[in-house]
């Protein structure tokens, strides 16, 4: 694989990476808003710190699958993670 060829296939991880992020933000947002807990009592449910939580809901930090686990232990969600596109594709 030549140098130009690297270059487009780390952009097409990277944007599927940031997909996979944007997604995740999305669902704990949505799932700690659907249970009235505010940033806060999930990441003391959680043990992790607010602002944690707030990087979590935006998209911008990567958590480990232990924060995962304890995330969805707390919201009460499956822990699940599409890697692939649709199998239509």
């Amino acid at each position: 694989m030549d140098r130009q060829s690297r270059y487009r296939h780390c952009l097409l991880v990277t944007k599927s990476f940031d997909d996979l992020r944007s997604e995740l933000a999305a669902e704990i947002k949505k799932s700690r808003r659907l249970l009235g807990l505010t940033q806060e009592a999930l990441a003391l449910q959680a043990e992790v710190d607010r602002t944690y939580v707030s990087q979590l809901e935006r998209g911008i930090a990567n958590p480990s699958i232990l924060i995962l686990h304890r995330i969805s232990m707390v919201l009460g969600m499956d822990l699940s993670i599409r890697l692939h596109g649709a199998s239509n594709q």
